[in-house]
């Protein structure tokens, strides 16, 4: 799962609250080598960490395509080296941004298009969407206006940025209605983290529930007997060899 929203909306806290909240439930949050953890982007990895400091913490320009490729470079070596082997292991796995943001970014804010971005990121992590998104909406000028650290690269292209941003976002909730919860990140810290707590637990238990419901892989068909050789007749009734009938391992960002 993953939290979205502009700058100084609140995700970080948010989503190191609901990791601890998840934690103290007995639930299975965390990425590989760290339990109870989450993920931030760009970073989580060598070159993850690399490619954040390129675009948030120097002062060259960046093309807008040099910064949507960056940043689907940095989610593709994410995905391989730490996303999926934490999928694999059965864990919740909670980010600080993903997809989506480079939807709303390079997407709409910087007008590359949503569709086109989405194509490159759906390569770079091999189609591995979020089961939940939660969005948490505040006014970029009142965002703008809370403390934190000093301002990035992007921070520091001011309101008119975060406010192409924020009609992005809100673009794609009206996209991805069944994956992108809308919730007010106005409200006071721990009226949102109750929020974001419960989309959470009702997302767990729907994919809990959509899992302990889904039918059987239907068995492979067996192949037929091969023909006889031209010319010759068969006497003895070929053995067909039986399939394997185990289903694929789903990974889906649900047991994310």
């Amino acid at each position: 799962m993953t939290l979205e929203g502009v700058d100084r909306s609140g995700k970080t806290t948010q989503v190191e609250r609901l990791c601890a909240s998840l934690a103290a439930r007995g639930l299975p949050v965390g990425v590989r080598g760290v339990p109870g953890g989450s993920l931030r982007e760009p970073g989580g990895t060598p070159v993850g960490e690399a490619v954040r400091e390129v675009l948030l913490h120097r002062s060259h320009a960046v093309s807008p395509w040099a910064e949507a490729l960056l940043y689907a470079a940095a989610r593709a070596q994410l995905v391989a080296d730490v996303v999926r082997p934490s999928l694999k292991d059965g864990l919740i796995v909670v980010l600080d941004r993903y997809i989506d943001s480079s939807l709303a970014y390079q997407g709409c804010a910087r007008a590359l298009g949503i569709d086109a971005v989405l194509q490159v990121n759906e390569r770079a992590t091999g189609g591995l969407l979020p089961d939940l998104t939660l969005l948490l909406k505040v006014d970029p000028g009142r965002a703008s206006g809370r403390a934190g650290s000093p301002p990035d690269r992007l921070e520091s292209e001011g309101l008119t940025l975060q406010t192409r941003v924020a009609a992005g976002y809100d673009e794609l909730a009206r996209r991805y209605p069944r994956r992108i919860v809308v919730l007010d990140g106005e409200r006071p810290v721990a009226e949102v983290a109750a929020q974001v707590e419960q989309a959470t637990l009702a997302a767990l238990a729907a994919l809990t529930q959509a899992s302990a419901t889904a039918p059987p892989a239907a068995p492979t068909p067996a192949a037929p007997p091969a023909a006889p050789a031209s010319g010759t007749v068969s006497t003895t009734a070929a053995s067909p060899t039986t399939a394997s009938n185990a289903a694929a391992p789903s990974t889906r960002t649900g047991g994310k």
